[in-house]
């Protein structure tokens, strides 16, 4: 296994791991966050656990390849509600990392999510 597929998977589940706990950790402000945009509370509450588990498992190669494909799939989420929300003229806060990203959506979390799906093709192989 080269270096760089294992940096890459500790990047990428560093990242989760990060996004997961800074949601927990900015408490109810996060549901609030999620509901500016546009994401019911029954499918916000589970997003920060599920980040968590998923870059844990991703950075320590855990059930290798399927936590990475998991995260591959949160990212096209995560992509398309950025992509929806712009389409309709809406800049909602990001939330992505809790109150660390607080700055409304652009064309930037777009660039972002590209790469750590680059990150995550790359721990694929």
């Amino acid at each position: 296994m080269s270096a760089v597929v294992v940096g890459a998977g500790v990047l990428l589940g560093a990242a989760f791991v990060l996004a997961g706990a800074s949601k927990l950790a900015a408490g109810q402000a996060w549901l609030g966050q999620a509901a500016g945009l546009g994401v019911p509370r029954w499918l916000a509450t589970p997003v920060p656990y599920t980040e968590i588990v998923v870059g844990a498992f991703v950075a320590v190669r855990v059930a290798r390849p399927w936590p990475v494909v998991v995260a591959l799939a949160l990212l096209a989420a995560f992509t398309a509600l950025i992509v929806r929300l712009l389409a309709t003229g809406r800049r909602p806060a990001c939330a992505c990392f809790g109150a660390w990203s607080a700055s409304p959506i652009g064309w930037r979390h777009l660039a972002r999510n590209a790469a750590l799906a680059a990150l995550a093709v790359v721990a694929l192989l």
